[in-house]
């Protein structure tokens, strides 16, 4: 099976593809003109971003994050209709709602080695029972070639989550344009490559994961309610200003979109946000026709 497709085909192809490789290349999903004044804009970023420490992160790389706060460009990768498409597809069936995982910009410096294999899921130590936890979406900055330490993904390692090491052999290098977009399962083995030219290569990587696991960049202090008030309201949600059922990363017992308001400040109260089926429950409970609840 293609695992690119041009400028987006069906969704319903793309998941296909998505579901079965572990990944899918869109081509041409946004403007280049776009992708390149957000590179520009972010180009002082990576200027003063010292290199990275550590055997994964590794030496030759620069990583900082919290881009929501530096382009309102970004809304336009992070709500994609092509890319949350397939990411809502692939997520929704597991959790009440998605949220950002992370937002970080990367470039690679000429040199060095090529990153671990590694399933971006493991970050996360419970069973995964043919869940996904997460979507990663990577938006070139610069084109991405193999010499340039494209990503390396190992199709249909999604399918093969028991093996820990897969034949190099088997991989392949995510090559593609700026305005172009590799997604890959949370469960899909990848690696950053190795940069073997004379020029730097950029990326940004944008994961969505499942609403009620602790994200990889905490959005409160990435986006703080002073931030998150210039957001648009589905961004802001998506950001962490949202409740998840049954009152999941709450505010003093409320949604956390009340920090978004005008008065802040008096006490409110505490309000449920239950699922539908858990406040059948309790009515039957309380009717007398059930025993305790959990999970409340």
């Amino acid at each position: 099976m293609n695992a690119v497709i041009d400028r987006p085909a069906a969704v319903p192809d793309a998941l296909t593809t998505l579901q079965e490789q572990g990944f899918v290349i869109l081509n041409n999903v946004l403007e280049r003109d776009l992708i390149h004044t957000l590179s520009s804009t972010l180009a002082p970023s990576f200027g003063a971003t010292p290199v990275s420490t550590g055997p994964f992160y590794g030496d030759h790389s620069r990583r900082f994050h919290g881009l929501l706060a530096l382009s309102p460009l970004m809304d336009k990768l992070v709500r994609c209709d092509a890319v949350m498409g397939l990411v809502e597809a692939i997520l929704c069936p597991a959790c009440d709602r998605i949220q950002l995982n992370l937002t970080q910009a990367i470039e690679l410096i000429p040199g060095g080695l090529p990153q671990p294999p590694h399933r971006d899921q493991d970050m996360w130590p419970g069973p995964k029972d043919g869940i996904e936890y997460l979507v990663n979406v990577m938006w070139p900055l610069s084109p991405y070639r193999r010499e340039n330490g494209a990503t390396i993904i190992w199709p249909g390692s999604n399918r093969r989550q028991d093996e820990i090491v897969i034949d190099p052999a088997e991989a392949i290098f995510a090559e593609m344009d700026p305005g172009s977009a590799l997604i890959f399962l949370g469960s899909t083995l990848h690696a950053g490559g190795a940069n073997r030219s004379a020029a730097p290569r950029r990326g940004i990587v944008i994961s969505y994961s499942l609403g009620w696991l602790k994200p990889y960049e905490l959005p409160w202090l990435a986006y703080p309610p002073e931030i998150a008030r210039t957001f648009p309201r589905e961004l802001a949600d998506l950001a962490g200003y949202r409740v998840h059922r049954p009152n999941l990363g709450t505010h003093d017992g409320r949604c956390p979109s009340l920090l978004l308001g005008p008065d802040t400040s008096a006490p409110k109260g505490a309000i449920d946000a239950l699922l539908p089926d858990q406040e059948a429950l309790i009515e039957q409970y309380l009717a007398g026709g059930l025993g305790p609840i959990a999970g409340v």
